[in-house]
């Protein structure tokens, strides 16, 4: 046995799963390993050893093991065992991750009481892990099992890990929205949303709109430095494409966010702003799109009776209709990035790309304050012109199961920038090509017809807005300039689509779009690395 200290390392021979173990504790490694040491002494470490590190521990409970009968020789020998379960992680396939349990079976009660006081002092000393949690749940989203899912996967780990909260049903859209702004939130230290990506925006708006009406910010000035929240939000995936969950833990599994949530992780993402005519519309985290992806959800708005079949329903109405639209597209480069589009290299937990990219970001920013480089509004803007299928702007890889790369596989989450996708007029067959490839690990951007810039700012006018601005519209090209039956396989030309911003529908033809550098934390850690699934438990 080791020293009483929790500074200093535990060692023991405990018994697990029947078999004898030698078992150590490191406080400055913060590891718990054990393994087989069926000999005298403790032995050394063989290729079965297990570990699990403290941050990954649930909770550490004493085991009542009065009226249990062992039949086994070697309990018999323990006349009054002693026992402590470690609740804890397991790594599953596919980022998945367990609740597993570990039963650690003591001689002495001595020495079961070190065990459970050691680790429950350095269960203490994670400062990062919530004590206490807002949860809102919407009993109607996806397939309407939020509320079961919440009381099966999530609550029995909350109650495990001493977590208290506060939970509100939804019964109207925008009612977290509108609570988040009436409550006191600072007795919380984070809000918890149990539903797609729908819920998760409706807090979003909230957590961000409170946020800056506390700080004094004008969240409708377009270049309005936005503050961020103190508060982390974690994400119950009950929708029916989590994409923001997908993208940032590597699944959409109830249990798998919870876990995250009890752990404490924290993982800063960008928001972008989107304005028009110094109004703000909305915020978007993942998917802004134009053309191809505004018509879907425009279209299957009208046809909520179909479920989730309208989104399949809409999306080949809106490839066989195949509209393409004419405009403008300008930008800024994002030249504080270190990644590119199509450099391949995805963002992961620990991102390099988006710690660098922060830093050099603020340096440019403290060097345009002081006047040694060009402030933004004399930076060098690009422009791009012509007639689209779609304009697609990503602030993540957009990756769901349907497409496990995403709209942007390289996208990162908090470098401060958004991946920019044009698509331009091109033939049906040309366009499934380009659609297909978001299911596989080809390069989608490999096409004459596609381009794809990083950036940090951009604006949109399509031409009927031009058009109007200049007089020179003429009443009858914008009346029949969608109809083209004498030419049916051509891209038809139509005056405005909408856009698809996370999900909902804007109708303005023209906006200003900027990416707010880590504005928003989650309880993530980004996804790790094919890391092999635990053996332990």
């Amino acid at each position: 046995m080791g020293a009483t200290g929790a500074a200093e390392p535990l060692h023991s021979v405990l018994w697990v799963k029947q078999q004898r173990c030698a078992v150590s504790l490191e406080p400055a490694r913060a590891v718990l390993r054990w393994w087989r040491s069926p000999g005298p002494g403790a032995g050394a470490p063989g290729a079965d050893a297990c570990s699990v590190p403290v941050s990954e521990i649930i909770a550490v409970e004493e085991t009542d093991v009065h009226g249990k009968h062992h039949s086994s020789g070697k309990w018999q020998k323990m006349e009054k065992p002693y026992a402590f379960t470690v609740h804890c992680v397991k790594r599953a396939r596919r980022h998945r991750w367990k609740w597993a349990q570990v039963t650690f079976w003591c001689p002495e009660e001595q020495l079961c009481h070190l065990w459970l006081q050691t680790l429950r002092e350095m269960l203490e000393k994670l400062t990062s892990r919530p004590k206490h949690l807002l949860v809102f749940i919407n009993p109607f989203g996806g397939k309407g099992q939020g509320k079961r899912i919440y009381e099966r996967k999530v609550a029995p780990l909350f109650t495990l890990a001493s977590i208290t909260t506060d939970i509100i049903v939804t019964e109207h859209a925008n009612q977290a929205k509108e609570t988040l702004y009436e409550i006191n939130i600072d007795k919380y230290d984070g809000i918890v949303c149990v539903g797609g990506d729908g819920m998760f925006s409706e807090v979003l708006h909230g957590l961000i709109g409170r946020t800056q009406r506390s700080a004094g910010v004008d969240q409708n000035h377009p270049r309005a430095v936005l503050v961020p929240s103190s508060l982390r939000i974690g994400i119950i995936p009950a929708g029916s494409t989590d994409c923001v969950c997908y993208s940032t833990v590597g699944t959409s599994d109830a249990e798998t966010s919870a876990l995250h949530i009890v752990v404490g992780d924290s993982l800063a993402m960008d928001v972008s702003s989107v304005h028009h005519n110094s109004t703000l519309l909305r915020y978007s985290v993942s998917l802004l799109g134009y053309g191809f992806y505004g018509d879907i959800i425009k279209d299957s708005e009208k046809k909520r009776w179909l479920g989730l079949a309208r989104y399949d329903f809409s999306g080949l109405k809106t490839f066989l209709s195949h509209h393409c639209y004419e405009g403008t597209v300008s930008f800024l480069p994002a030249q504080h990035t270190v990644g590119s589009p199509r450099d391949g290299k995805p963002c992961r937990a620990g991102c390099f790309v988006c710690r660098q990219s922060r830093q050099q970001l603020e340096e440019e920013q403290k060097k345009a304050l002081y006047g040694l480089e060009a402030a933004e509004d004399v930076e060098e803007w690009q422009v791009v012109c012509g007639k689209f299928l779609a304009i697609n702007a990503t602030n993540m890889s957009c990756a769901c199961r349907r497409s496990p790369g995403g709209l942007s596989p390289a996208a990162h989450l908090g470098d401060g920038s958004s991946d920019l996708i044009l698509i331009r007029k091109c033939s049906r067959f040309n366009f499934l090509r380009f659609l297909i490839r978001h299911t596989n690990q080809q390069d989608q951007f490999d096409f004459t017809f596609v381009e794809v810039y990083r950036v940090k700012k951009f604006q949109f006018t399509s031409k009927h807005v031009e058009d109007e601005d200049s007089d020179l519209k003429e009443g009858g090209k914008k009346r029949f300039g969608h109809i083209c039956s004498s030419h049916p396989s051509c891209c038809c030309a139509v005056s405005n689509s909408s856009w698809n911003c996370d999900g909902e529908v804007l109708h303005s033809p023209a906006i200003e779009v900027r990416v707010h550098c880590q504005l928003v934390r989650l309880f993530a850690r980004g996804i790790e690395e094919n890391l092999k699934p635990d053996s332990h438990s």
